[in-house]
This record gives structure tokens, C-alpha cells and sequence, in this order.
């Protein structure tokens, strides 16, 4: 794989912490909008806001913003109609739907699931189906619920409880119907809503037992490889589980692996993992496409099956989000612990 170069690298003072960031859909090829997860230590305030960015004055500008009861603990965004839905799990355990109008790209409306109602602690992750207003929060109080946005409010279902017994602390969309999530001794675990009664397939990280106590941080799904779930998380470890093969994981990168084929680019957590669009790569269907991820220890970083890592960023502070823009994979936003965003163009 040719070396990825990196064009411009800009960075943005918040001087507030950045817990998340997200392109939200473009609406032309002038206009490219970002929504940040923020929080003041000073007021103990958090906020989300959408941001203009204008790469030709360099700026990142507010445009809009929403208080929320407490500190957000994850972030998506979809487009749904001419509507763009930004979706927000909170520290509290409340879920909070902002809606923005596609053409000003401002928050205008929002509907929310009160604390307490989906899980008894904080809700430790969600997912948005894409062009959709259905998302399913997971938590580490073992419930797994749907949630959906109706004519007028918000219907939601409890598809599993553990009762505590299993913990979940990452989810992600399959298909309109199945989704994957993930937690501790890196486990996943696939459901389809058409099969009730708990997941149809289990993976179990008991492949090294240096890693039992490991933890799911991200999961990715690419689109045309439903099969395949991309998975990131404790001691720098990112592997895949292929559902045709589900005994062993694919290791691509991991300080805990004892496979020397293997180059580790991070020693620490994996806070998340995205399959890389941008990079066009020939394999055949039996080998994981590249990747993306960021780390505790600041690494931004491009991770392909059998290649050497591509270090984009090695920041002094940890890189707790990014996203890959789908209009445009060369762009890449991240958040810095050290309360600035960056965004970065690849050749």
C-alpha cells in the first residue's frame, strides 16, 4: 500500500473538551458542516454544535448550538429526508434526536428518551441506521433497546436484558434489520430483530488470554462485507471477525497479539475504528479492507491486512474521535483531548 500523504493539517482551539465530532452530510461542494460534542470543566457545561467549516479562510465558525442535561458519551449523525437527525447519548442516561434543516444546517427541533428509561447507567454507545431515524442504544447495564422517531414522538422497545450479566459498550448497524455490538473479553455479538430472544452468533475473545479483560471501544461494518465486523479496543488491539470463519479473529493490529506478522501502531485504547473509503485497495474478498483508527496515545492511523501502518498523526495527547467525510474520503475530522479539533486533507 503507497504511503498516504497528508497535504494540510489544520487545527482548531475549542478551548472546551471535544468528547466527539462528525461531518454531518454535505449539502454542496462549498458548504461542509461539522458537529462537535462539547464540555466546559469550568461551568460544568456540555453542548452540541454544528460548525461551519470554510477551508478557503481556514475557519471552523458555530453556526447553531443545543445544551444538553449532561456530557455526551456518543455521537451520530444521518441524513433522513431534508432533514439532517443527529442522535446524542448522555452521561445521564437520557438519548437526545436534534433535528437541522439540510439548506441553513441549524438545529431547529428535538425530541428525547428521558434518564432512566433505556438504561439503568449510562448509555455506553448508539448507532443511527443511515437515512434512517432508528437507532439502538446499548449500555453496560446489559439492555439493548430500539429506538425510533414517530409522527410525533419517540417509540421505543427493549429487544434484550443481561439483568447486568453481559455488558455492552459498542454498537453497530448491519443491515435495517440486524446489527452488531460489543463489549468486555472482546466479545461481539450479532442480533437480527427478525429472531428474538437474544444474539444469533457470539464471538468470544478468549483467542489469547492476555486479552480476556479487553474491551470493544468501536465497531465498523463496511457495506458491501456485511459479513465482516472491523473491531478496536484495549492495548491497541483492532482485528476482524468474518461470520463464514468465526472461530479466530483477523488480527491487524494489537500489542496483546503474540503473531510477529503482526505491526502494532498503538500500545494503548482504541477509542474507534472506521473502514478507510478513500483507499481503493484490490483484495480479494477473504482479506479485510484498510482501515482507520485513533488512540489514547494520539495515534491517527491507516491499518491494512498484511501491510505496514500508515501514521497520518502522533499527537501529544490522545485522540478520543474522528470521522471520514463519505462525500469527500480525503477529509478527515478528529477531536483532540487537549480541547482543539483537527481536520486533515489527504492528497
Amino acid at each position: 500500500m503507497a504511503v498516504t500523504a497528508i497535504s494540510e493539517i489544520q487545527r482548531f482551539p475549542q478551548y472546551k473538551y471535544v468528547d466527539a465530532v462528525r461531518w454531518l452530510p454535505q449539502l454542496s461542494a462549498f458548504d461542509r458542516f461539522a458537529v462537535l460534542a462539547l464540555f466546559d470543566s469550568d461551568s460544568d457545561a456540555s453542548s452540541i454544535e454544528i460548525h461551519h467549516f470554510k477551508p478557503n479562510s481556514l475557519s471552523l465558525e458555530p453556526q447553531s448550538s443545543w445544551v444538553s442535561p449532561s456530557r455526551v458519551v456518543s455521537l451520530k449523525a444521518a441524513q433522513f429526508l431534508q432533514k439532517t437527525v443527529v442522535v446524542a447519548s448522555t452521561s445521564s442516561g437520557s438519548l437526545h434526536f436534534l433535528f437541522s434543516d439540510s439548506t441553513v444546517a441549524s438545529l431547529e427541533s428535538e425530541v428525547s428518551v428521558p434518564e432512566g428509561a433505556l438504561h439503568s447507567v449510562a448509555s455506553s454507545c448508539v448507532d443511527l441506521m443511515d437515512r434512517g431515524v432508528e437507532c439502538v442504544t446499548v449500555g453496560e447495564d446489559g439492555r439493548v433497546n430500539l429506538v425510533s422517531v414517530g409522527d410525533s414522538n419517540l417509540n421505543y422497545r427493549r429487544l434484550f436484558d443481561s439483568a447486568g450479566l453481559v455488558s455492552y459498550t459498542a454498537a453497530k448497524w448491519a443491515s435495517p434489520m440486524e446489527f452488531v455490538t460489543g463489549g468486555y473479553g472482546f466479545s461481539l455479538q450479532w442480533w437480527d430483530q427478525r429472531k428474538p430472544g437474544g444474539p444469533v452468533s457470539q464471538f468470544k475473545g478468549n483467542w489469547d488470554q492476555k486479552l480476556t479483560s479487553g474491551i470493544v471501544h468501536s465497531i465498523d461494518i463496511h457495506p458491501s462485507r456485511k459479513h465482516t465486523c472491523l473491531a478496536g479496543g484495549s492495548l491497541g488491539t483492532v482485528f476482524a471477525w468474518d461470520l463464514r470463519w468465526q472461530q479466530q479473529p483477523i488480527i491487524l493490529s494489537g500489542a496483546g497479539d503474540g503473531n510477529t506478522a503482526v505491526q502494532s501502531i498503538s500500545e494503548s485504547e482504541v477509542w474507534e475504528v472506521q473502514y478507510d473509503r478513500r483507499i481503493k485497495s484490490n483484495t480479494s474478498s477473504t482479506r479485510i479492507l484498510p482501515s482507520m483508527i485513533c488512540s489514547e496515545d494520539g495515534i491517527l492511523a491507516v491499518i491494512e491486512q498484511g501491510e505496514e501502518p500508515i501514521e497520518l498523526l502522533a499527537e501529544p495527547c490522545a485522540i478520543n474521535s474522528f470521522d471520514i467525510d463519505r462525500h469527500n474520503p480525503s477529509d478527515v475530522i478528529c477531536s483532540l483531548e487537549w480541547e482543539a479539533v483537527a481536520i486533515l486533507t489527504r492528497q
